[in-house]
Formats: C-alpha cells, structure tokens, sequence
C-alpha cells in the first residue's frame, strides 16, 4: 500500500498511546490503518468507510488479523458506529478528508476528468443519487453556489449555467461529458482548463454532503476520545479545513451557557487542548513527490482529563 499524505506527522501526533484503541474514520486503501498497526501496535483497530467496494478490500487485506474491525459507515454516524462493535471510548481517532487514490483511479466512480466513465461521484453507490441525477435537479443558483463554496470557482455561474442546461438536455452522462461542458463554458477545447478539477471537486462535496458529515464526524470524535486520547484530521481544501478549524477551536474553549439576559449560568473546562497552534502542511520533499499532497493540512487536539461530558 502506498505511503498516505502527512503519515508521519499524523502517526506521531495520533501515537500518545501505542497500544491503545484507535479508530482510522476514512480506512480507504488502508494506508493509514497498516501504520497504525505497524507503529502503534494497538490492542484493537477500526476501520472505517463509507465506500463498500474500500471495505471489501480492506477485509481482504485485514482479515487475518483479530485486532482489526473493519465497518462499512460514514464516520457521520461515528458514536452509533463503535458502539455497535462495543467501543465506548478510543485512544486515538484519525480522520482524513480526502478522496482516496484508489477511487480516483476507477473510470467507473466519476470522480476523475482523466478517463470517461459514468458520472455517478458517490462515496457509497449503495446510497442515494449519483452526480449525473443530482445535476439534473439542481438550479443555476445552488450549484454556483455549490461550485463557489466548495470548489472557489471563480466564473461559477458561467460553468454553472452550463452544467445545467447540459444535465436538463440529457447530455451530461460521463465525467467526459461533464469536463467537455467545463471547457466548452469557457471556451477552451483543446484542454481541460484548470477549473475543471474544482468543479469535479465541488460537486463530488455536494453529492456525498461531504462539510455535513464531516462537521458532525469530527464533534463525534471529541466525544469518543478517552481523557489524553488524540484526534488527528487531514484535510484538502478551503472549506473542508473551516469546519476542521471551527469544530477544533470551539471544543477547545471554555463552555458558557447563559441565562436569557446574558448573566452565566455555567462555565464548564473545554474538551479539548489544541496540538496543533498551525496546521501541518507537507514539507517540499512531500508536495514534489505527491502533488496531491500539496493542499493538505493537519489539525490535531487532545482530550483534556478534566473536560466531563
């Protein structure tokens, strides 16, 4: 398996506790797992994922060894995921954002403009509609919105206006289909211009509802984390590393609830201690040998002892 963005960092923030129970929320090609087990030695590992097809994989690769649990769930229902398996507290939880090589690779997913295939971008093809149905729904509106958000497309409704007359006219079926419109909306023929890749992105966040499930992935990990345990996320862009941002800094302050006219009614300790005052990028030798790895950033908190429920 190939060596995952950041691991090093990631493994070193994660390992507080060799031995321990860690959770890997995004399992995928099971980089990040074959560490954990290599260097951490924990007493049990669950993995998670919400694309079938990675968990099948994985409990091909995993299947002889007792410490793994390997789940099909989107780590947007974490707590109910672990505790179906009897876990009530981890050690660490590791959760990477990004989209694995292995899915990017297959025609047959849509998530790449680099081989035609149909456009579906879903994370689980057993869960709701594929990118080609979305699409034929979605008005000008939302999806610029959706491509400026997730995606920092400049000319959005441009590429918007024509993405959905495409899809209306029953013409956007491929991913080929959908790179040839990018192209076509700005009028360049001879080569995918360089929006295409964010548009792909954009609309592969709103397909799977990505920032939901991340935000509610992450408050759930604070959760689970035992008193000095360790959450570790790697994101990929602007909008994913805002949800990381927020969630980890407000779990990270001081909890008031006030009364109605703004006197306090409790000050209760903060969950968490931030690890991490900056996010970790890849060092040069990294981002050379792994363009992919060029917008990643890592954040990373500790659960205080202190901090209750």
């Amino acid at each position: 398996m190939h060596i995952p963005v950041l691991a090093g960092p990631a493994l070193e923030l994660l390992g507080a506790r060799p031995r321990g129970v860690y959770v890997d929320c995004t399992a995928g090609a099971g980089g990040h797992s074959a560490l954990i087990l290599e260097r951490l030695a924990p007493e049990r590992l669950i993995a998670l994922d919400r694309d079938g097809a990675a968990v099948d994989a994985l409990r091909s690769h995993f299947g002889g060894d007792p410490r793994v649990t390997v789940l099909h769930e989107n780590y947007g229902q974490l707590k109910a995921a672990l505790a179906g398996v009897g876990c009530a507290k981890a050690d660490g939880v590791l959760l990477d954002a990004g989209l694995s090589s292995v899915q990017l690779d297959d025609p047959a997913r849509g998530f790449s403009f680099q081989a035609d295939g149909p456009l579906d971008m879903r994370m689980d093809r057993g869960e709701g509609e594929d990118a080609a149905v979305f699409l034929t729904r979605t008005s000008v509106e939302a999806l610029t919105q959706i491509l400026r958000e997730y995606g920092d497309v400049r000319p959005a409704r441009r590429i918007a206006k024509a993405i959905v007359a495409a899809a209306r006219a029953g013409r956007l079926n491929t991913s080929g289909d959908l790179a040839k419109t990018i192209g076509e909306a700005l009028d360049v023929t001879h080569k995918a211009p360089e929006e295409t890749r964010t548009v792909f992105q954009a609309i592969r966040i709103a397909v799977n509802d990505e920032l939901t499930h991340l935000e509610t992935g992450l408050r759930q990990a604070v959760d689970v984390l035992a008193p000095g345990g360790r959450l570790v996320v790697i994101t990929f862009h602007s909008g994913e590393d805002r949800v990381a941002k927020t969630v980890l800094r407000e779990a990270a302050r001081p909890r008031i609830e006030r009364h109605p006219d703004g006197r306090d009614r409790s000050r209760r300790p903060p969950l968490v201690k931030l690890l991490t005052a900056r996010p970790v990028t890849p060092d040069a030798t990294e981002a050379r040998a792994n363009p992919r790895a060029q917008s990643a950033k890592l954040r990373a908190v500790e659960r205080l002892p202190t901090s209750g429920g």
